[in-house]
């Protein structure tokens, strides 16, 4: 399940504000949003904090696990619950969500943030609207049954989206989420690399890229915590990075 949506950290990772076009494939260009700028350009008199955490003051950036749940979600689970952590969970539907669905019901319990990365880790850009509904809706559908909330967050695979994918999203109630931050971690079982990768990107308001599915990163996550938080960084949902922001249907956020 290679990554290669990550060809969006050359020149691309330099210009994480408003406004940014990102070229994907070629000729796909991409509009996406940074946190700040959400938070920006919330309704003026929103709320100074969402929740106990108001990132256009703290320190804030957001774990997010792609592809699962796992064998290895559980000690991810109470890793996070141990050094109470939030983080932002992208499901896969087949062989996933089917598989652990009491893992999803669990991440929804402990606070975390249930999202979609689609039934069936399709390329996006390579299908018909049709069948980009479908890939989006599948998981929608047995998230809510789990969980009861509909996800209002998917990640597309490898990172590509185009017009056709955005205006469904738009159409759906979703945004899309890329990332700043990435392990690479289906390169690598060195949990050690895994680790130095993200301190080496992390800055404020990133959007860090992990998988649970494989099995160096779980291992890592400890270190990665216990260092960022050295740092004066704290954790965050996706949607919590965003507030007094919300999530735009549509939207694509990095």
């Amino acid at each position: 399940m290679k990554k290669s949506g990550t060809r969006l950290h050359g020149w691309a990772a330099v210009a994480a504000a408003v406004g940014v076009t990102l070229t994907l494939g070629g000729c796909t260009r991409v509009v996406t949003t940074s946190p700040s700028d959400a938070r920006a350009h919330a309704a003026a008199g929103a709320p100074a904090a969402f929740g106990t955490v108001d990132c256009r003051h703290a320190k804030c950036v957001a774990l997010t696990f792609d592809a699962g749940p796992s064998q290895n979600s559980p000690r991810l689970l109470d890793i996070l619950k141990e050094k109470k952590v939030p983080a932002t969970f992208f499901l896969l539907g087949k062989r996933h969500i089917e598989t652990y669905p009491d893992l999803v019901k669990r991440m929804a319990a402990e606070g975390h943030e249930v999202a979609s990365h689609t039934w069936d880790h399709q390329i996006l850009t390579e299908l018909s609207d049709d069948r980009i509904r479908d890939e989006l809706r599948r998981p929608n559908e047995a998230i809510k049954r789990l969980t009861g909330r509909t996800p209002v967050l998917m990640r597309p695979p490898q990172g590509r989206t185009n017009d056709a994918v955005q205006r469904i999203c738009k159409e759906m109630g979703m945004a899309e989420v890329l990332w700043s931050v990435t392990a690479k971690d289906y390169q690598t079982d060195d949990s050690a690399l895994i680790t130095r990768r993200v301190l080496d990107q992390v800055d404020r308001d990133g959007i860090i890229l992990l998988h649970d599915i494989y099995p160096g990163t779980v291992p890592a996550v400890p270190g990665i915590i216990d260092a960022l938080e050295g740092r004066g960084y704290t954790f965050v949902t996706v949607p919590q990075l965003l507030a007094p922001g919300k999530p735009q249907p549509g939207a694509v956020y990095r």
